[in-house]
């Protein structure tokens, strides 16, 4: 079998997660995405505060 050919790292940013290109200055910050409100799914919202117990 022959031996590899060596070659340079690959230098493309096409293939980085939103964060990292975002860290890089190379998009702009993501919005956050709102919270469920789906019945099928768990509440993303914090529960309600119940009364205190007298």
């Amino acid at each position: 079998m022959p031996e590899a050919v060596p070659r340079q790292p690959r230098r493309d940013d096409t293939a980085a997660d939103a964060g990292s290109l975002e860290r890089l200055g190379r998009i702009d910050p993501q919005p956050i995405p709102a919270p469920s409100i789906s019945p099928f799914l768990e509440p993303d919202l914090p529960p309600a505060e119940e009364p205190a117990a007298e």
